[in-house]
Parts: C-alpha cells; sequence; structure tokens
C-alpha cells in the first residue's frame, strides 16, 4: 500500500476508539486522521446556493489534495494502489460525510461512476480516463437506472445496437447523480436478449452526439441528478467495458464495492449528529439543570451511541472481508441496512434533544435530516436489502 496523502499535515493527537478496531492497520488510521484535519480547514458545511458549481469545486479540490487517488485503481493511472481498499473508501466517506454531505457526494461519484473502468476497463480507457477522475479534472457518472428500471435492473430497456464499428444507444436514464454536470457516463444498455445477459457497459463523453439532458431533477438535499436520453447516440466499440452481455455482472461488482460506503456516508452523518447532540444538551439549560441531568436524556444518548457503534461493526467488518478477497453480498447488505437505517434514528433523535432549533432551516441537524432520507433508498432501499440477506441466508447450507 502507498504512503497516506498530504504527509506534511500532522496527525491529529487524539484518535478515536473504533480506528484501533482489527479492522484497520495504521495507514487507514493516518488516512482518516489527515483526512478530518483537512476537511476541519478546508469544507464549508453550508449548502450552497449553486450545487453544479458547489460539486466542480469540490471534484477539484478534493483532487488537488489528493484525496481522488483513493476512488481509482491502478498506480499507473493514479491510483492510490492496484485495487480498491474498500476500507480508505469507507473511512474517507465517514469523515467527509461529517462536514460536507455534498463533499462526499462528490468523491462517492469519482468513485462509483470510474469504478467499471477501474475493475474491467481496457488499459487505453484507463489511461484515458481514470488519471483525469484522480486529479479532479473529470467529473465521472454512473447511469444504471431507467423509468422502468430501478431496483430491477436486468429489465433496462435503453438499447445498443452495433452497426459497423460503432454502437447506436437509444433510450432514457433517470436519476443519474452528476447528470448535467459529468464529463464522461458509464452507461449500461441491452445489446442482446432480454434480462441479465443481454446487458453491456459503455463509456460516453459528454459532448457525444446524441446525449443529452432532458430534465433536472431537485431533491431534499440538492446535488447534481438528472434525466437524460440517448437518441441515435454512436460510439466506438472501443468504448465498450468488458464483453458483449456482460454488462450486468460489470455493475453489480461495481456496486458491490461501493454499497458498502453507502453505510460509512450513514455513519458519518449519524456521528456528526450525536456530536451536536452531546454538546447540546451539556450546555441546554431546563428547570435549574443541563437535559444532560436528566435520565430520559441520558437513555437516548446511549441508544444512539450503540447504535452508531454496531452500524460501525458491521460496516467495517464487511469493508475488512471484501479487502480480503472475500464474497460480501450478505455483510455489505446488512451493512447498508443497518447503518442508514440507525442513522435516521440518530438524527431524528439528536433533532428532538435540540427541539424547536432543530427544524430551523439550514441548522446542521437539520441538514442532516434532509441529507440521511435518500442513503436508505438509493443503491438499494432497505427492502431490498432485506430481500438479499434473506436470500443468502436461505441459499448457504452452513446457515443456521
Amino acid at each position: 500500500m502507498g504512503d497516506s496523502v498530504n504527509a506534511a499535515v500532522p496527525v491529529m493527537p487524539v484518535m478515536p476508539d473504533y480506528l484501533n478496531w482489527p479492522f484497520f492497520e495504521s495507514y487507514h488510521q493516518d488516512i482518516a486522521l489527515n483526512l478530518d484535519h483537512w476537511a476541519r480547514t478546508e469544507l464549508s458545511v453550508k449548502h450552497p446556493a449553486d450545487v453544479d458549481q458547489a460539486c466542480r469545486d469540490l471534484v477539484l479540490q478534493l483532487g488537488r489534495a489528493g484525496w481522488l487517488c483513493y476512488a481509482v485503481a491502478g498506480l499507473d493511472y493514479g491510483g492510490f494502489s492496484e485495487r480498491i481498499d474498500t476500507r480508505v473508501i469507507c473511512l474517507l466517506r465517514e469523515t467527509l460525510a461529517r462536514y460536507s454531505g455534498l463533499a462526499d457526494f462528490s468523491f462517492a461519484m469519482q468513485g462509483l461512476g470510474a469504478g467499471a473502468i477501474s475493475l474491467f476497463g481496457t488499459k487505453a480507457q484507463k489511461e484515458n480516463y481514470l488519471p483525469k477522475v484522480s486529479k479532479g479534472q473529470a467529473i465521472a457518472a454512473f447511469a444504471l437506472s431507467e423509468p422502468g428500471a430501478g431496483t430491477d435492473v436486468a429489465g433496462l430497456t435503453c438499447e445498443a445496437s452495433f452497426v459497423g464499428e460503432y454502437y447506436v444507444l437509444n433510450g432514457e436514464k433517470t436519476w443519474i447523480s452528476n447528470g448535467g454536470i459529468a464529463d464522461f457516463y458509464v452507461v449500461f444498455a441491452r445489446t442482446g436478449e432480454a434480462g441479465a445477459r443481454g446487458i453491456s457497459a459503455f463509456i460516453v463523453d459528454a459532448g457525444n452526439p446524441g446525449l443529452d439532458v432532458t430534465e433536472r431533477i431537485e431533491v431534499m438535499a440538492p446535488h447534481p441528478l438528472a434525466k437524460i436520453k440517448f437518441t441515435h447516440c454512436r460510439i466506438h466499440k472501443s468504448q465498450r467495458i468488458g464483453e458483449p452481455g456482460h454488462g450486468f455482472r460489470i455493475a453489480m461488482a461495481t456496486l458491490d464495492v461501493f454499497r458498502t460506503s453507502v453505510a460509512a456516508a450513514a455513519l458519518g452523518f449519524a456521528r456528526r449528529a450525536f456530536d451536536e447532540a452531546l454538546a447540546h444538551v451539556k450546555q441546554r439549560r431546563m428547570f435549574g439543570k443541563t437535559l444532560a441531568d436528566f435520565q430520559l436524556t441520558q437513555a437516548k444518548l446511549a441508544d444512539m451511541a450503540t447504535g452508531i457503534d454496531a452500524a460501525a461493526l458491521l460496516t467495517y467488518r464487511a469493508a475488512w472481508q471484501r479487502d480480503q478477497g472475500e464474497r460480501i453480498t450478505k455483510e455489505a447488505a446488512m451493512a447498508k441496512m443497518n447503518a442508514t437505517e440507525t442513522a435516521q434514528q440518530v438524527i431524528d433523535s439528536a433533532l428532538q434533544l435540540f427541539g424547536a432549533l432543530g427544524v430551523v432551516s439550514d441548522m446542521p441537524i437539520e441538514r442532516l435530516y434532509r441529507e440521511i432520507r435518500a442513503l436508505r433508498i438509493y443503491e438499494g432501499a432497505t427492502e431490498i436489502q432485506q430481500l438479499v440477506i434473506a436470500r443468502e441466508l436461505l441459499n448457504d447450507p452452513a446457515a443456521t
């Protein structure tokens, strides 16, 4: 593994207890602490008025500071190591989410958007795209979901017909993060028979004729999100990732890397909410006492802290197992489900402890309340994770 980024930044003197867990090595600790120091001084916690420009700026800022090297694989292509380190990705997302949901989003989408290229791209594709992603000079997007095929990936209908040396794309995609600001999209389209085996993956540059952003989607925690349409969009066969018909496997493998990191982002939101609540109850006076003096408050804090630790253990177990080369379909689903649901509960409890202040627009807890809600849905809603976990248990002869 490589050294931690920006070695000139002093390591913070206090290490959180969880960084001493056996899931981590010393370089994980260094990276997390250095990023925490950087984020404290460099990131704004405010929701910006212009989210498109803010994301462009954040991608460039993260790239210049060296943090995006962890989002891609391959030392020759600007990556931290030959393989994506899942624990690093999770630690970075957790830390960024504590300070800025938009910074976490910007980092995560560079990894997810370029993930298929890191995992399955040709040497030429990696040389062309990954160094620019790592430096923050190109913004990536992952175009999988469609109006009629979100969770049911095998049901997508966007088509890519092979004509001569080119594929011709026709169809629509929706809920595309970075839609409208991305420099390239990794697009999944049907090239064969119905079902999972008829899907292939392609890299489509944003300026390619026939690719249009048809609608921007506004959501409760603003970030670039759009519908895109392909109309006779021609792309050279060299832009196909992997073999024809392997797109479903490529999509699932990419999501497997980053699904656990969604749990880590939820942890970051939860830890920030807990810290805010803990500081508030210690100074809030009520009936001649502080709010922290009441047993009801203490019980709520105990539940919040226990939930966060339990979610963290599930999250970093899954990340550690993947870094050991293990299959983690069940473990990643458990982590994603538990961490996002727990974070929602922790943030709701924190808001309740703040009382009326908790619902004031753009206060930290109010922002977190809006940030967390989407995490229970994207990259597989909680209900889908339950089905995945149950399927894995029912198909595992060793399960008890």
